[in-house]
């Protein structure tokens, strides 16, 4: 049975988180509120729990969720051959709406879809988040939406899409931007700007030694469904990372 904690009560909201890390241990999928849109997700090392999150959206293997963590420790741990330049843009920009894809360490025994062994990383900017992410680890999370229908953003809109799919909703109250996380890839010597959201190209070039390169065929700002643009995921096979091409949470 689907459960609904008002996170803005103390005492709901811990009976909320807890009921969520009991949730996640099962391997259900729960809706917790983020910085940018409400996320549906689970953890990320429970690949059946990773094909539930996919099926509610109505999603592939081709498009699979990015992964939030509590810290950006978490990432060293995630992640190989991490540059000089993704270690500065997380000092600068974590937590908050920065989506990072790098090498996913190859000794990780996950399934997330058809990375090509990638991983998108972001530390959200939100208590309730933060708090779940510190009890359970990584958690694979993309927008809490069906697919090809804007992200919610307030719990009730997430449960009217994806209904008794999800086991617990963590209510928040209304949270986002207008604009969705700023997807970088730091994957090659340079970083490479594949989604500009809530940070712009010129924040991320102002910590920067050398500026970002930004993409061609760049989505636009306030773009609900980027994966599900044409244009879109041509830029991501360009770049070769299937992880870049999901919409982040």
């Amino acid at each position: 049975m689907t459960e609904v904690f008002d996170c803005m009560d103390d005492v709901s909201r811990a009976d909320g988180i807890a009921a969520a890390v009991a949730a996640l241990h099962r391997g259900q999928v729960v809706v917790l509120p983020t910085d940018t849109v409400y996320g549906i997700g689970c953890d990320a090392f429970d690949p059946g729990a990773v094909e539930s999150v996919l099926t509610a959206k109505g999603r592939g293997r081709d498009m699979p969720p990015p992964v939030l963590i509590p810290t950006s420790r978490t990432a060293l741990g995630l992640a190989t051959s991490v540059p000089d330049y993704a270690t500065t843009l997380m000092e600068r920009f974590w937590p908050g709406p920065l989506t990072i894809v790098l090498r996913a360490h190859p000794s990780l025994h996950w399934d997330l879809g058809d990375t090509n062994g990638t991983v998108a990383l972001r530390v959200p900017d939100h208590p309730v988040a933060l708090e779940l992410l510190g009890q359970v680890g990584p958690m694979a999370v993309t927008s809490a939406n069906t697919t090809g229908v804007p992200p919610a953003r307030t719990a009730a809109q997430a449960r009217d899409m994806l209904g008794e799919s999800v086991a617990v909703y963590l209510d928040a109250g209304p949270v986002g931007q207008a604009d969705p996380s700023t997807i970088v890839d730091c994957t090659g010597a340079h970083p490479l700007t594949l989604r500009l959201g809530a940070l712009g190209q010129s924040e991320i070039d102002a910590v920067l030694v050398a500026p970002a390169e930004p993409v061609v065929a760049r989505t636009q700002p306030g773009r609900a469904e980027p994966e599900d643009d044409p244009a879109r995921r041509a830029e991501s096979d360009s770049a070769g990372n299937a992880s870049a091409g999901n919409a982040s949470a």
